[in-house]
């Protein structure tokens, strides 16, 4: 593929996601619940695998760090950032396991779990939204289009109409950064 078709395939998916009016609505919707959960204390957790685990990252900094403005930090972390834990279980109890052992230990009830996978079978994603289910915490889905075995096991699904893995991260990633914006002002509103 050409760099220049590349790019295309990018505008246009971009296109029909800019035609989704309840896209807006749910990133909205998505916002206020964390910005809820926030102030009752919970945390935002992020997982996914290979450059969706560099997405969760991405955004848990945003959160933890600082999107637009200067402003008090937010609990908000990615999953898979202790090494050794990560190559602990998986090496004593298998891979699936990574994200619900850590988040058995960590998920508490105001909690979201957000994990990002563009076929929606992730299985250790699936394991930690199972988990998470278990704790009565918030869970949402990014994916490609079908969802795969994501749909219906989260509270929150955003199905990217699209199956080519990149286009999709790259959708993930503008939706991410758009809910950071929005939590960002509803926890600290100002003019910005």
């Amino acid at each position: 593929m050409s760099t220049k078709r590349a790019i295309q395939d990018s505008i246009e998916l971009k296109q029909k996601i800019l035609k989704d009016k309840q896209l807006y609505s749910q990133i909205e919707t998505l916002a206020s619940q964390i910005a809820v959960n926030l102030k009752k204390g919970g945390k935002v957790y992020f997982c996914g695998n290979g450059g969706s685990a560099a997405d969760a990252q991405h955004l848990a900094a945003e959160l933890s760090g600082r999107y637009y403005y200067d402003r008090p930090p937010l609990a908000a972390e990615a999953l898979h950032v202790n090494t050794s834990y990560l190559t602990a279980v998986a090496n004593d109890y298998s891979y699936d396991e990574i994200y619900a052992r850590l988040f058995k230990a960590f998920g508490r009830t105001n909690d979201v779990l957000i994990g990002l996978s563009t076929s929606g079978n992730s299985t250790n994603v699936i394991r930690a939204f199972e988990e998470a289910k278990k704790q009565g915490v918030y869970t949402v889905a990014f994916t490609g289009e079908t969802g795969g075995k994501m749909k219906g096991l989260v509270d929150m699904i955003y199905q990217i109409p699209s199956q080519d893995t990149p286009r999709i991260q790259e959708v993930h990633m503008l939706l991410g950064h758009s809910l950071c914006e929005l939590v960002e002002q509803k926890m600290f509103p100002k003019d910005v």
